[in-house]
């Protein structure tokens, strides 16, 4: 009896990857699609995509290896702090890693030759899988006969006739491809890493270059105004309610700060060591430039979950020294 042969798909959501997967199932194989998570993309886009397809997703957190990588990345960044070719040889080496518990002989992906200038690259491609360590179990299905033969294909476990030859940054094959599987959902190509976010890595740089590469800081990226007070401090200040509320949620042992009596939005202390009072008074003073209640000065209360305790009176910090500190 022939083997049916069984295969991970690195599965971003996005149409490439159901692509992948759709099409290797009409193929025959047995395609399990795993999601790779971390601070910077969380699983709800895939999971959707999952669903639509209708195939069973593993999500698999990969947070503290990919924080490890971001501190310096082989192969470097793109455009902002993005470093996609070590991100998906990561990915491809913790898919490997999972091979045996899966019973999995083999990994595909849904990556198109030329499709994006930095990961996708004949050269990238190639880079991506010395980084995995696999290299050689590696098919694309959607470019595959464009690129060297890997071990399935040498072996008979993959027809390579069977494979396409899509290339470039155009999409009318792969919408057609769609149309004619029935996939009607699928996101925008390019979306959802906020690596890829301008603003965002302005302020993942500034954690970098400040040895403040934390889980919790992380998430302290995704909300707020933030503001550089010193080399090991920062302070973070909530632009409306739901965010006011994210920060609460965050806090943990973070110093948080709320001006006393007057409604307003909320601060966070992002420090790596306890904040002292000159500190906690710059804060506080940042504080209340964003409060329109408060006209020169107020009482501010802070301490730590959630508990404040204290208080201190300060005045209102000027705007341009303001703008000076943010981030």
């Amino acid at each position: 009896m022939k083997k049916k042969y069984r295969c991970f798909t690195l599965f971003s959501g996005g149409l490439d990857s159901m692509l992948a997967v759709v099409f290797m199932q009409k193929l025959g194989y047995e395609v399990l699609p795993i999601f790779f998570e971390t601070p910077f993309f969380g699983p709800q886009n895939a999971k959707k995509a999952a669903e639509h397809i209708k195939v069973e997703l593993i999500i698999h957190d990969i947070t503290r290896k990919h924080i490890e990588m971001l501190r310096n990345p082989r192969y470097g960044f793109g455009k902002y702090m993005n470093p996609c070719i070590d991100c998906h040889g990561l990915m491809f080496k913790e898919a490997a890693s999972l091979m045996k518990e899966h019973n999995i002989d083999f990994i595909i992906s849904g990556e198109v030759v030329g499709q994006r200038p930095m990961s996708q690259r004949r050269d990238a491609l190639n880079a991506v899988g010395k980084l995995s360590g696999i290299k050689d179990l590696l098919v694309r299905p959607l470019s595959q006969k464009l690129l060297q033969d890997t071990l399935p294909i040498r072996e008979g476990w993959v027809k390579k006739e069977d494979m396409l030859d899509i290339q470039g940054r155009g999409r009318h094959r792969q919408m057609q491809m769609a149309r004619e599987f029935g996939i009607t959902y699928y996101q925008t190509p390019g979306g959802g890493c906020l690596l890829t976010d301008e603003a965002f890595s302005r302020r993942l740089k500034d954690l970098i270059e400040h040895d403040m590469l934390t889980i919790n800081f992380i998430e302290f990226l995704k909300v707020g105004r933030h503001f550089r007070i010193n080399d090991h401090l920062k302070v973070i200040v909530g632009r409306n309610d739901e965010e006011n509320d994210r920060i609460s949620k965050l806090s943990g042992d973070e110093t948080i700060l709320q001006t006393s009596e007057i409604p307003g939005p909320i601060g966070a202390i992002n420090s790596q060591k306890k904040p002292d009072k000159k500190e906690i008074k710059t804060a506080a003073s940042i504080l209340l430039r964003y409060n329109n209640k408060v006209k020169d000065s107020a009482e501010v209360l802070y301490g730590k979950n959630l508990n404040l305790n204290n208080s201190i009176k300060v005045e209102k910090m000027l705007a341009y020294e303001v703008k000076k500190l943010q981030l």
